[in-house]
Parts: C-alpha cells; sequence; structure tokens
C-alpha cells in the first residue's frame, strides 16, 4: 500500500483537508487525475539529478535540499490545472 493510502494518512486528510477526495475515488495510473506523481516529481527528478549522484546518503542529502528548494508557484499551478481536470 501507498504512503498517501495508508489509514493513518486519509484519516488525517478527513479531518484537515474540507476538499479531501478518498483514495477509493483516485485513479492513480492517470497522469490527468495523479499531479503529485507526474508533474511534481517530474520536476523534482529534473534538479535531483543534475549531476551524478554516488550514494544513497547523498540521494538522500540531494532529495531534502530540492524539496527545500521547491517553489511554492509550481504546486499552486499543479493544483490549478489538476482542478481544471476534474
Amino acid at each position: 500500500m501507498l504512503a498517501h493510502c495508508a489509514r493513518s494518512t486519509v484519516e488525517f486528510l478527513h479531518k484537515e483537508v474540507p476538499d479531501f477526495i478518498p483514495p477509493e475515488l483516485w485513479l492513480p495510473c492517470s497522469s490527468d487525475l495523479n499531479p503529485c506523481d507526474y508533474r511534481i516529481w517530474g520536476c523534482t527528478q529534473e534538479h535531483l539529478y543534475k549531476k551524478p549522484i554516488h550514494d544513497l546518503a547523498e540521494l538522500k542529502q540531494r532529495l531534502v535540499k530540492v524539496w527545500a528548494d521547491f517553489e511554492q508557484i509550481i504546486v499552486d499551478r499543479t493544483i490549478e490545472q489538476w482542478r481544471k481536470r476534474l
């Protein structure tokens, strides 16, 4: 089971996110309806793999940095586009 489908995560999202769509209504293999897996991860990979990664520690370090530097505007635009597709 994917982490974002874990029972505790889903319960948290039901409580904290007013417009939360439960996992049973998701189409997990659709690039149109799964923007995080496609758009957000694509942008992350683009920055993550600019230079070769030598070991797991470097991968983790770089991933944390890329995520910390991620621009909110990309997330906002992805959500905006996703809502139009619904």
